[in-house]
């Protein structure tokens, strides 16, 4: 069975969980993996409950130990790896801990880069696989009050952007995902509970969901690095 990894997976209304979701759906063993046990087992619990399979992994993306054994569970299956991983880091630069600033790297980047390099390593001798990040407008412009989030996600876009050129005469296709906007789940709606009076103005999960899933199934000869996702209603 073709396997699938997704870290940075947390609440059931989460990109994270309905990516996992998705892909056990689609008939690929998912590996289900973030830093709450609790939200990986209930997701991977609905999984086998739908009749799909899944394997809940407690890891942080900025270990690089935890981030190897978990491509070591997925083994020769490998198919698919994502990652999502990452949180809205805003702050004046004046005002920032130099802590701050580097776990917002970390996090972003260096877990990305972590992540990346082992997805890779197993996918090159295979000569086939699909590494997919989950990337936000930060990575294209930078903002008022944002420099950490927007450093860390520009250098994530980049990071991905060298792979897919380094790898695909290798037969690996490695994309981009930008979401351009607040998504509608539980993330939005616990620290803003108005903000389900408005949800026209939030971008669908399932909708980009539906971004990966198209990147994923994209043909050799007609691969594309990068996708990005909005409302009608977002201005850009």
């Amino acid at each position: 069975m073709k396997t699938a990894i997704v870290i940075g997976v947390g609440p059931d209304r989460g990109l994270g969980a309905r990516l996992c979701k998705r892909l056990a759906a689609d008939g690929l063993k998912v590996i289900v993996a973030g830093r709450t046990l609790s939200a990986l087992q209930a997701v991977a619990d609905d999984i086998t409950k739908a009749g799909g399979n899944a394997v809940p992994i407690v890891a942080d993306a900025t270990s690089e130990r935890d981030v190897v054994a978990l491509f070591d569970v997925a083994g020769d299956d490998l198919d698919l790896a994502i990652y999502n991983a990452g949180n809205n880091t805003p702050g004046k630069i004046i005002e920032m801990d130099a802590g701050y600033f580097e776990n917002a790297w970390r996090v972003v980047c260096f877990g990305g880069f972590l992540f990346g390099r082992e997805a890779v390593r197993r996918m090159v001798p295979k000569k086939t696989g699909t590494l997919l990040f989950t990337g936000a407008s930060a990575s294209l412009r930078g903002r008022s009050g944002y420099g950490a989030f927007n450093s860390s996600k520009a250098g994530l876009r980049t990071l991905a952007q060298a792979m897919a050129k380094e790898y695909a005469p290798d037969g690996i296709h490695v994309g981009h995902v930008v979401v351009d906007g607040a998504i509608a789940g539980d993330k939005i709606f616990s620290r803003f509970p108005d903000a389900a009076g408005r949800e026209d103005s939030l971008i669908d999960i399932e909708g980009i969901v539906d971004a990966f899933a198209f990147l994923y199934r994209q043909p050799e000869r007609a691969w594309s690095f990068e996708l990005d996702v909005r409302t009608s209603k977002e201005k850009w």
